[in-house]
């Protein structure tokens, strides 16, 4: 049997997504507390995805979102990472607020730690992308859409992660 590369690329680029949601995963949380959601777009999840980014740029201006959907059309997964809004208890006053339970009046308003353990979640998921050798980028537009649609709805803050394999990466020259 012979196989060609672009007859297993999509289910090669799906076992690699899955393995940077295992990263994502245990990557370190504040206290030990697990905030994310994950998860993998394919197929017409993807085209749905960008469709509602371009109504986005449409109706509030948002041009890079066109140019982003684009990117999203050539990548064969997008990751989804979310977190949800939960204080830790710390009265850190890191959100701004004197302590959690004044900052939980405020459930809008992330909790620290909250969005520091995204961030680290994802330089785990995209780390091994790039040891994967595929190209990848965090895209704030991505996560701003699927919070729109729904996607993630335990979470209040949410970016996406377009996954592409191809001859030459669509997140480079943009």
């Amino acid at each position: 049997m012979i196989l060609f590369e672009e007859n297993i690329r999509n289910e090669a680029v799906l076992e690699i997504a899955k393995k940077i949601a295992v990263a994502a995963r245990t990557a370190p949380k504040a206290k030990g507390v697990d905030n994310l959601e994950i998860a993998i777009l394919t197929g017409n999840d993807i085209e749905n995805l960008a469709a509602t980014m371009c109504d986005i740029a449409e109706k509030e201006g948002k041009q890079s979102f066109v140019r982003d959907a684009g990117n999203c059309r050539k990548s064969q997964a997008v990751m989804l990472f979310g977190t949800k809004i939960t204080s830790l208890g710390i009265n850190c006053k890191f959100c701004g607020f004197q302590t959690c339970a004044d900052k939980d009046k405020h459930p809008e308003i992330p909790c620290f730690f909250n969005a520091n353990d995204l961030g680290i979640a994802i330089g785990s998921a995209v780390s091994v992308a790039a040891n994967n050798r595929v190209d990848n980028r965090v895209m704030y537009t991505v996560g701003y859409t699927a919070n729109k649609m729904g996607l993630l709805p335990k979470c209040n803050v949410v970016l996406g992660v377009p996954l592409s394999v191809s001859e030459k990466s669509p997140f480079f020259d943009r």
